[in-house]
C-alpha cells in the first residue's frame, strides 16, 4: 500500500514560513492564555514574564503540525521555542536560559522586548 504525502510539503513549507515570519515563535499546547500543558505554560510565562512579544501555535488545533514540526526540528517534544529562525529548545532550555539571564539579554537583542507583552497566533 503506498501513502500519500503529497501534504507534507506542505505542511513543512507553512512551519518554514512560520518560523521566517516570526522573530519569536512559540509551538506550544494551547494558548499562552489558555495552555494546556504545564511545560507549555511555562514558557509561555517566561516569555511575557520577559515582555517579550511573540506568536503562537497552537499545536493541539494543528495535528498536522504537531506531526510534522518534530523531524523537520530534529526535536521531539514539546513545547519548541524559536527565535530568529533558530531552534532555542524546550521548556528546560528555556528554564535554564530565563534563570541564568540570558534568555532575557537574547529576546532584548533580537529586539522583542517592549514595554507591553503582545502575543499573536501565527497564521
Amino acid at each position: 500500500m503506498r501513502v500519500d504525502k503529497s501534504g507534507d510539503s506542505d505542511v513543512l513549507e507553512k512551519i518554514k514560513n512560520q518560523i521566517k515570519t516570526h522573530s519569536l515563535l512559540l509551538y506550544m499546547k494551547g494558548t499562552p492564555q489558555f495552555p494546556q500543558c504545564g511545560f507549555s505554560a511555562q514558557v509561555a510565562q517566561m516569555l511575557k514574564l520577559s515582555r517579550a512579544n511573540f506568536a503562537f501555535v497552537n499545536i493541539l488545533e494543528n495535528p498536522d503540525i504537531r506531526q510534522a514540526l518534530p523531524g523537520y526540528a530534529n526535536w521531539p517534544t514539546f513545547p519548541q521555542l524559536y527565535l530568529n529562525g533558530v531552534l532555542i529548545g524546550g521548556c528546560d532550555i528555556a528554564t535554564e536560559l530565563y534563570e541564568s539571564g540570558e534568555l532575557h539579554t537574547m529576546l532584548e537583542q533580537a529586539g522583542v522586548v517592549q514595554e507591553q507583552v503582545n502575543f499573536v497566533m501565527a497564521q
